[in-house]
């Protein structure tokens, strides 16, 4: 290489890492401002121990805490539990309506059902659990249905118990589900399929030995987006589950809004973190998914 030309080929590589740095630089401050700076002072804020006004101490009471009253890890172990069935649920429903949608249809009906998954998500949750509300509730429309057709003689309640918040999660997170697996099994070759069953293999072997195979990617990257979704759910639970719904992340709402105990809120807060990034990495380990090849 000439004198020359290396200044030129200093500047393509200036210009390269220059540009580089503008297109990342989104991204870092995304990560950096909005989710790792605001959990490190989580962290901070839940080591906080307050002695009296304006006077606090570093130390463990606030987890402590959390241990000692059975109310608190007993909610816990219950949203995560109705959190991980909600998972399950979801995607039981949601594989076979992602794979008719994906391998079934063609052209225009296949758009069309796509769009029709789609369609209750263009409103809020808020609405769609109200509308749940108005099916569930002593005059809506599954009693009334009942009573029509003799089976009950009397309006019977079907909110404020663990079935109503589970229809609501899995209603309101079905969308989470469905697009994922819609695009793995979309990919899938139809002529593997074909030769499952030319090979002798009957429905439930190729959909053991082929599908799912294919679409594990697609159902990791769902059931992680769900879980998430439904274990921080605040609104589903307390609208359809009642006060007594005993949801985590009401424990949690109730420390930092209403008793303005942030402290103790923020220990909260981080357990629940660590106890969802416990769950996706156990679960990253049974399937032998890693994290990037999934939500790539």
């Amino acid at each position: 290489m000439t004198a020359a030309a290396l200044p030129a080929e200093t500047a393509r590589r200036d210009g390269f890492r220059l540009g580089l740095i503008l297109l990342l630089a989104p991204a870092v401050l995304w990560l950096g401002l909005l989710i790792i700076l605001p959990h490190v002072q989580l962290l901070l804020l839940s080591l906080k121990v307050k002695l009296a006004p304006r006077l606090y101490e570093t130390g463990l009471a606030n987890y402590t805490e959390f241990f000692a009253e059975s109310i608190y890890w007993s909610t816990l172990i219950r949203t995560t539990l109705l959190s991980l069935t909600a998972t399950v649920l979801t995607l039981l429903i949601a594989f076979p309506v992602a794979y008719y949608i994906a391998k079934m249809l063609r052209g225009r009906r296949k758009n069309l059902l796509f769009v029709l998954a789609l369609l209750p998500f263009w409103v809020s949750e808020l609405i769609r659990t109200l509308g749940w509300i108005i099916i569930l509730r002593e005059t809506g429309l599954i009693s009334l249905g009942l009573q029509a057709t003799g089976l009950i003689g009397q309006p019977v309640e079907l909110l404020g118990n663990d079935a109503a918040i589970l229809v609501g999660l899995v209603y309101t997170s079905m969308l989470f589900m469905v697009v994922p697996l819609v695009t793995v099994l979309d990919s899938l070759d139809d002529s593997l399929v074909e030769a499952g069953y030319d090979l002798g293999g009957n429905g439930f072997a190729v959909l053991r030995e082929i599908i799912i195979p294919h679409a594990t990617p697609g159902i990791v990257a769902g059931c992680i987006v769900v879980f998430m979704l439904t274990l921080g759910n605040i609104l589903t639970p307390a609208l359809l589950g009642g006060k007594n719904s005993l949801w985590f992340t009401d424990q949690i709402f109730q420390k930092f809004i209403v008793r303005f105990n942030w402290e103790q809120g923020a220990a909260f807060g981080f357990l629940l973190l660590l106890v969802s990034s416990l769950v996706v990495w156990l679960g990253l380990k049974l399937t032998r998914q890693s994290l990037a090849s999934t939500m790539a």
